[in-house]
């Protein structure tokens, strides 16, 4: 029986390339209309900056249905000239400048003329508008750029006023992604108030159509403390503090920067930051940031700041071309300027923290959460809201009452230390060098590449102690008992904590979680692997001047070398600990935010991942090379005596008097002390201390999940409780 085969397929005709057509004209328009007024209150702050150029003194919104029904603006500027009216819509028709050049010193807030015409392509526009010295004005609707009618004579007050109605009308999509009104509304509110507070010799009114009561109304002040306290409450003006800062070196930055930031006192849901830079409202997320991180440190509980600022550059310095609705610009120098007023609004808090004052609050106790009460309050101070419909819960005992907040800096062990002026460590060691991200919480979900890993983390989790995890989270940092322990208050208790194996393990779990994940340190000079492996093979020695074994040490670090550098890859794309082709280490991995490691460990380190690593098996190999840059990122005692206490003992040589320097007869010895040594161990602690305060134990409190082990071998050792002590004294 014969099979006939199957014909083969008809060779498939290629397919031509779809051709390129040239938009029409009303398609391109509508396209970038789109992109220019994204939303209503795009449409206001168009209208907004032009009554500004315009030089009025008092501008006045009206909004219905959030802005798509009908969006008027009224201001008293100097109007537009009748000869100008047939272009007025027309794009990139502007007064403001006439080439390009002119970008590099605009200081209008308008240049570009899309925002009118744009809006007459997605809405219905109508200017009516009068002149100083005419006697009358005149209104002309405006539709896809062009006049609807010649202009129309007409009563008209000093200015222009210029009505936006049925807006998306011809967008679809776009107007019912824009339903709800209240939400547009209370964007457009927002955005009003933050020009009402910053361009403080004007008067600012926006108010619901036909509404008799305006939602934003302030007149014109000299006083911007006034502007705030009109504008967003006395609440908000009372917590303020005025910040200021400048830079006049042109080889960094030039700018100067006003502003007021708020206090301790001051509480929020979110974060409000009003800034402009030159006159130009705009957004900066880099430094919206900063100012976060600095609140989140230094003033934990107001960590959602009130902020305003006015940045003033030369124009020249800003890039204002740089986002379809001008809402971004680009500056230059713009790290060096975020950097600055950083430290300057840190100095501030830091300086405003020290002196706290504290207001009666409506405190609701419940039965799981006790009271936190201040030393600074009397029981007379606390009260309770009649009207609350809560049952009142019983007075906590004295001996039960926790003193302390876990998130509140103020009221450490250091507080009541002999203060010391600022070296320039904590300069040096400002917020601008602290942990960025060090709240940002990572997935191990997302990071864990490897079932290997995956496993390894479950670990992780199956093996936390609930007890001290509790600990961990809510504990306040008190201070350092010694060089290894630090003192932790969690509710009534205290414990001593080891702080050399919380941070070990700290960094293991999340060199597990940031697997694959990390940011790189660079090293500055790479490191030789054979000297580093050479110098750690001669510290173990018991007697490092000893040269019978050099040729030994000389044949392991060669062995060490070639292994670490089989294996090159996969510590860079797994844990970016980067060996160049010529046994140097060039990078090491970021495993907290804006923390470095005690470069004296790195030769031990380097012999760890040769001699202590299995890398035959998965699971152990990446075990084992976590566990090691644990161990080298953990905040271990720098290799420096102490300084303070006996420790000074060990920076004091013995010097040699003749008699003549004397007077006597018998030689004799003084001890003078290495300042340079003593500098450089101080350095050394006083970077462990404060890291330990300011990366370590926030990072614990996010971070860390406590194994069970710590709670068996000295990790946390319970030192006192207050129940136990009031049982004491009560006996005395």
């Amino acid at each position: 029986m014969e099979i006939e085969e199957p014909e083969p397929p008809p060779p498939r005709q290629p397919k031509e390339p779809p051709k390129i057509r040239r938009l029409h004209d009303s398609v391109v328009n509508r396209i970038a209309a789109g992109e220019v007024i994204q939303r209503p209150v795009s449409a206001v702050k168009e209208l907004v900056e032009n009554s500004l150029d315009a030089r009025s003194t008092a501008i006045n919104v009206a909004v219905k249905d959030g802005g798509l029904k009908l969006i008027q603006v009224s201001d008293d500027g100097h109007g537009i000239r009748y000869e100008d009216l047939p272009i007025l819509c027309e794009r990139h028709t502007t007064s403001k400048l006439s080439t390009f050049e002119d970008l590099q010193s605009i200081q209008s807030m308008g240049f570009r003329g899309e925002a009118l015409a744009s809006m007459t392509y997605v809405a219905h526009v109508t200017v009516t508008t009068i002149t100083e010295g005419q006697l009358h004005g005149y209104r002309v609707s405006y539709r896809d750029g062009v006049m609807e009618h010649e202009p129309k004579a007409c009563a008209a007050v000093k200015g222009t006023q210029i009505m936006v109605e049925n807006l998306f009308y011809n967008m679809v999509a776009r107007r019912k992604t824009l339903q709800n009104s209240a939400d547009d509304y209370s964007k457009i509110v927002d955005l009003l108030s933050r020009f009402a507070i910053h361009h403080i010799g004007l008067s600012f009114s926006c108010r619901k159509h036909g509404a008799a009561r305006a939602d934003v109304h302030r007149v014109a002040t000299s006083s911007r403390l006034d502007a705030i306290k009109s504008v967003y409450g006395v609440s908000v003006a009372h917590n303020l503090l005025k910040v200021e800062a400048r830079d006049d070196d042109p080889s960094s930055s030039i700018f100067e920067m006003n502003g007021f930031i708020s206090n301790s006192s001051y509480s929020a849901k979110k974060t409000t930051m009003v800034l402009f830079i030159n006159d130009r409202i705009v957004e900066c997320t880099a430094l919206k940031r900063a100012m976060e991180v600095v609140y989140a440190a230094t003033l934990p509980k107001a960590s959602k700041p009130f902020i305003y600022m006015a940045i003033t550059l030369p124009p020249e310095h800003v890039d204002v071309n740089v986002h379809p609705t001008k809402r971004e610009v680009s500056l230059l120098s713009q790290e060096v300027i975020i950097g600055k007023i950083q430290s300057v609004v840190e100095s501030k808090l830091r300086n405003s923290n020290e002196a706290r004052t504290f207001q009666e609050q409506t405190v609701e106790p419940s039965a799981s959460c006790p009271i936190i009460a201040s030393p600074m309050v009397t029981s007379k101070d606390r009260h309770y809201n009649p009207s609350s419909s809560r049952p009142k819960s019983q007075k906590v005992p004295v001996q039960k009452m926790v003193r302390t907040d876990s998130l509140d800096p103020a009221g450490r062990l250091h507080a009541y230390l002999q203060a010391k002026p600022l070296t320039n460590l904590e300069n040096s060691n400002s917020l601008t060098a602290v942990r960025s991200s060090i709240r940002q919480r990572r997935n191990p979900k997302e990071t864990a590449d490897l079932s290997s890993i995956q496993e390894l983390v479950d670990e992780i989790d199956s093996k936390c102690h609930s007890g001290l995890l509790d600990i961990v989270r809510h504990c306040t940092y008190v201070g350092m008992a010694d060089d290894v322990y630090a003192l932790l208050q969690h509710n009534t208790n205290l414990y001593l904590a080891n702080v050399v194996n919380l941070s070990k393990e700290l960094m293991y779990q999340q060199v597990l979680r940031r697997f694959a994940h990390f940011n790189g340190i660079k090293l500055s000079d790479p490191a030789p692997l054979p000297e580093l492996i050479t110098l750690a093979l001669k510290e173990e020695d018991l007697d490092p001047e000893c040269s019978e074994n050099d040729d030994l040490k000389k044949k392991i670090a060669e062995l060490n070398t070639n292994l670490l550098k089989q294996k090159a890859e996969l510590l860079d794309e797994y844990f970016c600990v980067h060996v160049d082709e010529d046994s140097n280490l060039c990078w090491l991995p970021v495993i907290l935010d804006q923390y470095t490691p005690d470069m004296d460990r790195l030769p031990e380190f380097v012999l760890c991942l040769g001699n202590d690593v299995d890398w035959e098996d998965e699971k152990n190999c990446l075990q084992g090379i976590s566990a090691a840059l644990g161990n080298f990122y953990a905040m271990h005692t720098p290799l420096l005596p102490n300084p303070s206490g006996d420790g000074l003992q060990f920076y004091k040589r013995s010097k040699h008097l003749s008699a003549s320097d004397d007077g006597g007869n018998d030689n004799k010895t003084e001890d003078e002390i290495d300042h340079e040594l003593l500098s450089e161990a101080q350095m050394a602690w006083s970077q462990r201390e404060w890291s330990i305060q300011h990366v370590l134990f926030p990072s614990l409190r996010l971070f860390l999940k406590p194994p069970a082990s710590m709670a068996a071998n000295g990790t946390f050792v319970q030192v006192a409780s207050l129940e136990k002590l009031y049982k004491i004294f009560e006996r005395c």
